[in-house]
């Protein structure tokens, strides 16, 4: 007696169960896709500009204003995920050709193409909204961090000149601005100073994730510092940007003697690092390290500015 049940191929099989995934778990993969781990780290910073900017200016009272500060975040982080949903689309050519990002749902097929374009869309357009809600002035900040990731980093930067790394960090530096713009429009001497320690921070954090995935980028055709000048000019410029950052980070002196040593050994550590590499044999190994260090003083540094106002 013969079965009626088909022989499925494996193609048939693979289908399947991507459909099954994106059924059962549709909203997973939207997160995905916005980007979860860079929304916290940005609304770490867009909170700490708010905090500040709420001590800093003049008869605000937080207290009173908790419901502003969770909408400025949700603004900001709707803002955040509109940007790298559309960044993924926007990437689905090359993304297939690198192995870490081999897991993007725009990669695996698990969401059609234009409905990662309308979310990206919808998440960006309700952010602003919502900012404008509260104060223009961050929604403007919002827009222009908004373009300079989507249209010139994303579109046309990252796929033609070295530079999008220094572009793309002027993108990643508004949260702070956000953040206080929430509060003071007028933006103080230190919302620029959030600004400009984001804005240093990430080149060598990029250019050290960009050594540890040089290869990816080479194959993807990108033209990352690494692949178009080698590791030598790369960890060169890693110090530049190391050493500028400090001085920067210490002009906000006025946050206290504990923030000031903190940051200053802080600094001086990432510093000694990238001399270290200067001479180091296994340059994957100094470049995770470095990224890795990266991330932690930017942890740091921004909850310190946070928690001495307390």
């Amino acid at each position: 007696m013969k079965s009626n049940t088909a022989v499925k191929t494996s193609s048939e099989v693979v289908e399947d169960n991507q459909t099954a995934k994106t059924i059962e778990k549709p909203w997973k993969a939207y997160f995905e896709l916005a980007k979860s781990g860079i929304v916290i780290s940005n609304l770490l910073t867009a909170f700490a500009g708010f905090y500040l900017a709420a001590i800093y200016t003049a008869g605000y009272d937080l207290g009173a204003n908790v419901h502003i500060l969770l909408l400025t975040m949700l603004g900001s982080a709707l803002v955040i995920a509109g940007g790298c949903t559309i960044n993924n689309y926007i990437d689905r050519d090359i993304d297939p050709l690198m192995d870490s990002k081999s897991e993007r749902p725009t990669v695996k097929g698990t969401i059609e193409p234009r409905k990662v374009l309308y979310a990206g869309l919808i998440e960006s357009a309700v952010g602003v909204a919502v900012l404008l809600m509260i104060q223009p002035m961050a929604a403007i900040i919002a827009t222009i961090g908004l373009f300079l990731y989507v249209v010139v980093y994303t579109m046309w930067l990252k796929r033609t000149h070295s530079l999008n790394t220094v572009v793309g960090s002027f993108a990643g530096a508004v949260p702070p601005l956000i953040g206080w713009a929430a509060v003071d429009p007028g933006l103080h001497m230190y919302a620029w100073l959030l600004f400009a320690v984001m804005f240093i921070w990430q080149p060598p954090h990029f250019l050290a994730l960009a050594m540890m995935r040089v290869e990816e980028y080479r194959k993807a055709r990108v033209p990352m510092l690494p692949v178009i000048a080698g590791f030598n000019m790369t960890k060169r410029q890693i110090l530049v940007y190391i050493a500028a950052l400090i001085p920067i980070s210490l002009l906000l002196y006025p946050f206290g003697v504990i923030y000031t040593v903190v940051a200053a050994v802080l600094g001086f550590g990432w510093l000694a690092l990238g001399v270290i590499g200067l001479r180091s044999q296994d340059e994957q190994k100094w470049a995770r390290h470095m990224f890795l260090y990266s991330l932690n003083y930017l942890t740091i540094i921004f909850v310190l500015m946070v928690v001495v106002h307390l």
